[in-house]
């Protein structure tokens, strides 16, 4: 019988990762090799970001166009923030909780540490710390959309898609071409989506290479401590915290990953979580969520909702903390606490987010910023981690809101899930067969 090769999206992605890792590990320190592999990582990344915004906008305007209601529109973002606040929050605490317990920090000889810069980041950090929370607060309403359509600015566009949307449900009959013509939008931009996730193997391929041809593997023995502490502590928080919260309003988290195993994996691989982005919104609604919630919750987490990045960020000060030999007392901890609750807010979105947070967050603790030049070699590795954490945080955050709502459609979600596991079913037994 005809073999077949050609296996599920995850196959064919955890296959790029696999060969990456090891192209990146025999041809380590080969400047030519990663000058090779970059283009095609950097070809993927741009594919994604060129069509995140126009799916937002068309998804956001037409479902706020379908409630057409400003105080409904009020309650779903009051709510959303309740919902998103809580969980950081808790992220935060379990973070600071694991690195007291465990230490990843003592004991660590920083003579067996390799140094990388974080120039970059540091210019960064002074340019958003000097705008501070209250800015990011003004800044959501644009001045210029297009400047903000043309910077990636998802704050900005998120306000006037919503005011767009309203605007639409206001006019009326007049407003259908323009409903119609974003349906339209959002279809044909879901199309583009699916086609470009089959390039998804060639370019996680290329980015593990070079992360890997550039850094090595040696670079994770020193640090193998923090790495475990970190992936652990994301597990955990997955596993019991939003399992907690998948339970609260009757749903499962495992439910919500195994429908997500290919994104997941796919997050995983490029430590992007705008590479899911369309996904992830697209299979939230067929499990269940209503397009207006949806379209609303998921992008606004991208920047409130980063639950992995703010666990990370806790564990990794404490550990900068503990390398340095200096004892943070618990209202210090505390004060860590509230200072992160502070910064991871109001520098979100700008490049390399968790290292300026984590840069502004030590700079007002009076901790060694000059700290996270030794953790910036495993950053990459410690990205991936905590973009998976980010991307089931905002997906279950879709889930709960809903159900708050009283809008989770329970019984499509059920119809959806059992026909993903009867796929999946199907599949391996076609695989069995024609193999």
């Amino acid at each position: 019988m005809r073999k077949r090769l050609k296996g599920g999206l995850a196959t064919q992605i955890l296959i790029g990762l696999i060969l990456g890792v090891v192209v990146g590990a025999v041809f380590y320190g080969n400047p030519n090799v990663s000058k090779i592999l970059q283009p095609f990582g950097t070809i993927f990344i741009r594919l994604i970001k060129m069509i995140v915004i126009p799916i937002v906008i068309s998804c956001l305007i037409i479902g706020v166009a379908g409630v057409g209601d400003m105080k409904k529109i009020g309650v779903l973002a009051i709510k959303t923030i309740v919902y998103f606040e809580i969980m950081t929050t808790i992220a935060l605490i379990v973070g600071v909780i694991f690195a007291n317990v465990f230490h990843p920090g003592t004991g660590v000889d920083m003579s067996t540490l390799s140094k990388t810069s974080i120039t970059s980041y540091v210019n960064t950090a002074k340019e958003a710390t000097n705008k501070g929370f209250v800015d990011t607060v003004v800044n959501i309403v644009p001045t210029n959309i297009a400047e903000s359509l043309s910077k990636g600015d998802m704050l900005p566009i998120i306000f006037f898609s919503v005011m767009f949307g309203l605007g639409i449900a206001a006019v009326g009959e007049k407003g259908k071409p323009l409903l119609k013509l974003f349906q339209g939008t959002a279809e044909a931009m879901f199309w583009v989506t699916n086609t470009i996730m089959k390039t998804a193997p060639i370019g996680v391929f290329a980015l593990i290479g070079v992360t890997v041809c550039n850094f090595g593997l040696k670079s994770l023995v020193p640090l193998g401590k923090l790495m475990i502490l970190v992936y652990a502590a994301m597990i955990l928080f997955i596993l019991i915290f939003m399992g907690i919260a998948a339970k609260i309003v009757g749903n499962s988290v495992f439910k919500v990953i195994r429908i997500l195993k290919d994104e997941i994996l796919l997050a995983y691989s490029t430590a992007s979580s705008e590479t899911v982005l369309p996904r992830i919104m697209d299979k939230m609604e067929k499990y269940g969520c209503p397009n207006s919630i949806v379209s609303f919750v998921i992008p606004t987490g991208y920047t409130f909702n980063l639950d992995g990045s703010t666990l990370y960020e806790s564990i990794a000060a404490i550990f900068i903390a503990q390398l340095y030999g200096i004892h943070l007392s618990i209202g210090a901890q505390v004060s860590l606490i509230l200072v992160l609750m502070i910064t991871s807010k109001g520098i979100a979105g700008v490049p390399g987010a968790s290292f300026v947070v984590l840069l502004a967050t030590l700079g007002a603790m009076g901790l060694p910023a000059e700290g996270l030049a030794f953790i910036a070699g495993i950053d990459r590795l410690l990205d991936m981690a905590r973009t998976v954490v980010n991307v089931v945080g905002n997906s279950l955050a879709s889930i709960f809101v809903s159900s708050w709502e009283h809008k989770y459609d329970s019984e499509k979600g059920k119809k959806y899930y059992e026909s993903i596991t009867k796929k999946g079913k199907a599949s391996q037994i076609e695989r069995d067969i024609t193999i």
